[in-house]
């Protein structure tokens, strides 16, 4: 599995373009593991270089439409099915082969619980969530208009980061390949992740408190 996941980075580093953007960010979100760190950082470095066909914009595009696609995919399984065949999955072999396990998606549900129809922003920035938070949007049938916005622009921050990361590191002296980008962005994206999500708490918390004063 280690060796099959190695080769589909190796060929996703090598054949960067918007499609393959597009295709593995929306497997990226869906229930098939793979890290938006392999995709998006390298892709806005690539689009730094003088010689790319790639604009980091067009990057940033792609990678939220990608993850909106798969969101999409996970938000209509769980409304479809409903939870006793998603919990059956996720304690089967293939879900667990997947990463996912019932107490992942039990704290995703957790979450969306806790925080509501805005959790589908929140969430797309928190790493042990991102992937899962659909999930429970899909069981609590929430409106469908709703989930595409607050999926979107929890997806566009998190790409916009990360692709800041990825053009940032074009300034590094000494990163010269993909796979170093790809290095340093798994190492610092947790980290951003969870700081951007306190400063969006706060946000929302300081907005609640302002419209409650009111």
């Amino acid at each position: 599995m280690f060796l099959f996941i190695q080769g589909i980075t190796k060929w996703v580093l090598d054949n960067l373009s918007y499609w393959v953007i597009v295709l593995f960010m929306a497997i990226e979100s869906s229930f098939i593991p793979f890290p938006s760190e392999v995709i998006v950082p390298p892709a806005a470095w690539l689009s730094a270089t003088p010689d790319s066909d790639l604009n980091i914009f067009l990057v940033i595009l792609s990678a939220t439409l990608g993850a909106v696609i798969g969101a999409l995919v996970n938000y209509a399984l769980a409304l479809w099915l409903g939870r006793p065949i998603v919990y059956a999955f996720a304690n089967s072999r293939f879900g667990h082969m997947c990463l996912i396990d019932q107490e992942k998606v039990e704290t995703a549900e957790r979450f969306f619980d806790k925080h509501g129809a805005v959790s589908t922003f929140v969430g797309r920035l928190i790493p042990a969530v991102r992937q899962l938070i659909s999930i429970p949007a899909g069981l609590a049938r929430m409106g469908l208009s709703r989930f595409v916005l607050f999926t979107t622009l929890g997806a566009g921050i998190w790409n916009t980061v990360l692709a800041a990361l990825g053009y940032y590191c074009s300034r590094i002296p000494g990163l010269e390949t993909k796979e170093q980008v790809v290095e340093l962005a798994g190492k610092y994206s947790h980290e951003i992740g969870y700081a951007l999500f306190a400063i969006v708490a706060c946000i929302v918390v300081f907005l609640i408190y302002k419209g409650l004063k009111k």
